[in-house]
């Protein structure tokens, strides 16, 4: 028998990894963008633009179960959050403007802590320009290194599904941007998904864009918000 369109949605829902609906946030008071949609599909990337201020990193932490000052639905693998946000999380690898180094570790060390042998641990540092300094402490290093520590998390085996990623080629250097973004092509080859802000141009594809400015509004939070996390 033949599917309805109602079945059709369902089945296709369930194969989108991450989608929102009508998604509104808000920040002291006043609405950052409202009606915002996106679909993004294992093996796809989604490129978050914007100018400085209008809230991709509200966006990110909204997507990521940290922020809960929103309405309309986020929904993973055809599931809406709340519920959805242990799976979630569980194929989620997030790095954002902090790096999340444990600092009084190693960058070996740190790897480790991810579950990495040491022989991959190695390669992962050895793909972002960290050779030579995997046993020196975190604290010791420059904020970029510190940065590519975060980044080699991306370059370990068995990545998870999702990578949220905000502003990664932020500090790179040419081979940095390159080797990245053939990493990021790796990943979706693969049928993981990425999502991402950057100021610059990412060369990675297939590449969705939504830029914030398209769903911005101007007036201030006169009602409840319906999440309260």
């Amino acid at each position: 028998m033949a599917s309805g369109p109602a079945e059709a949605a369902n089945s296709r829902s369930v194969d989108l990894a991450l989608s929102a609906r009508e998604l509104a946030c808000e920040r002291d008071g006043r609405v950052l963008f409202e009606a915002l949609e996106f679909e993004l599909a294992p093996g796809g990337a989604l490129q978050i633009e914007g100018a400085n201020g209008a809230g991709k990193s509200t966006l990110i932490r909204t997507l990521i179960g940290t922020a809960s000052d929103f309405t309309g639905d986020i929904l993973w693998r055809g599931k809406p959050f709340p519920a959805a946000l242990p799976a979630l999380r569980a194929s989620l690898l997030y790095i954002g403007h902090n790096a999340g180094v444990r600092r009084g570790l190693t960058p070996l060390e740190n790897l480790a802590w991810y579950g990495a042998s040491g022989a991959a641990a190695m390669a992962a540092l050895d793909a972002v320009g960290l050779y030579g300094f995997e046993d020196v402490l975190c604290q010791q290093l420059s904020a970029g290194q510190n940065r590519r520590v975060a980044l080699a998390r991306l370059y370990l085996p068995n990545a998870p599904a999702l990578w949220i990623l905000d502003e990664p080629l932020a500090a790179l250097d040419v081979a940095g941007v390159a080797s990245l973004e053939a990493q990021m092509n790796l990943h979706m080859q693969r049928g993981g998904c990425v999502l991402l802000t950057s100021h610059q141009p990412v060369a990675i594809a297939p590449l969705a864009k939504v830029n914030l400015a398209d769903f911005q509004s101007c007036r201030e939070v006169s009602a409840e918000w319906a999440y309260a996390g």
